[in-house]
């Protein structure tokens, strides 16, 4: 009955102290190799119209998703052959690849550290290992607030989101939905490239992250209660901003990460030059300050802690009950 939720916490156990070193190999990267591979590869063989992009995107997807699923579960499975105990720690040893809490943290902490220390170029170039957007030309303001705006995406594309499926399918479904991610951030963009060739990863990415999207707001905004954090202000922006993206999930944690801190993110920015317009979330009622940041990693902490806690007992009630 417990096999179930004891990966999913030893999993994020595991996350919390070792993070992602950079030495240990990482599924994602995997499949982020896998993905760049395949691509020239579907492109040279099928039409180079817009159906056939769009197909060939799709074919991409099943099957990245399709290898890491089946070896995820074929890996657990062999594993269990040779001693019951070995399977279950290779669960959980995967479960714990899944999620980025520690590292989210880690990452977003080093741009502070720099702000910190005065260092605007250093706190640029820190900042651009983890997002996508240009950061040659940011302010400090705007170096804080997209540190920020990463941490309340990532906590639920990172964390909250991986520990629903974790908990709702054991590894294997972790890993399909980490899976559908990584394809969205290598070929879900509206650009010429992948306007039709990473569609259908890009809605894939959508349908599986809505409810855990929403979910992430929630549990930030009762986070916040207890971080000294403004919790009405969160669900009332939440409530307020979390439509404004044109992506149905974009703004639902970063509305409510702005309400809890009382700033306000979203707004321009540019992407390989590019310009690219975003919808404001929350109130201008101050400045973004250095400290947002380690405040955000305090909020994405706690609200991740409130998710395996809720969605742990969540489970553990249906288990009792079936």
């Amino acid at each position: 009955m417990f096999y179930g939720i004891s990966v999913v916490v030893l999993g994020f156990l595991l996350d919390f102290v070792l993070g992602d070193p950079v030495w240990m190999p990482h599924p994602v990267r995997w499949m982020g190799w896998l993905i760049a591979k395949m691509e020239p590869v579907i492109r040279r063989v099928l039409p180079k119209s817009e159906k056939g992009c769009f197909w060939g995107g799709a074919l991409l997807a099943v099957l990245t998703c399709a290898v890491f699923t089946a070896g995820a579960g074929t890996l657990i499975w062999a594993a269990g052959k040779v001693h019951r105990m070995l399977g279950f720690f290779v669960e959980v040893w995967i479960c714990y690849q899944m999620l980025a809490a520690k590292s989210l943290k880690t990452e977003s902490m080093k741009v502070y550290e720099q702000l910190k220390k005065g260092d605007l170029q250093a706190a640029r170039k820190a900042l651009s290992m983890i997002v996508g957007r240009d950061t040659e030309h940011l302010s400090p303001e705007q170096v804080v607030k997209a540190a920020v705006e990463t941490v309340a995406e990532n906590t639920s594309d990172g964390v909250i989101a991986p520990l629903f499926y974790l908990l709702l399918g054991g590894a294997p479904l972790g890993v399909l939905y980490k899976a559908v991610n990584t394809l969205d951030s290598m070929i879900g963009y509206k650009n010429e490239r992948y306007l039709f060739f990473g569609r259908f990863a890009a809605r894939l990415d959508d349908l599986l992250n809505w409810i855990p999207a929403r979910l992430t707001a929630i549990f930030m905004a009762a986070s916040a209660l207890f971080c000294g954090l403004d919790g009405a202000g969160a669900w009332r922006i939440w409530k307020r901003d979390r439509r404004k993206h044109p992506s149905p999930n974009s703004a639902q944690a970063e509305s409510a990460c702005a309400g809890a801190l009382g700033i306000q993110l979203g707004g321009a920015s540019r992407y390989q030059g590019v310009l690219v317009e975003k919808p404001a979330l929350g109130d201008a009622t101050r400045p973004a300050a250095t400290g947002d940041i380690p405040a955000a990693c305090k909020l994405m902490y706690l609200a991740s802690v409130m998710g395996l806690a809720v969605l742990g007992l969540l489970k553990m009630m249906v288990l009792f009950l079936l």
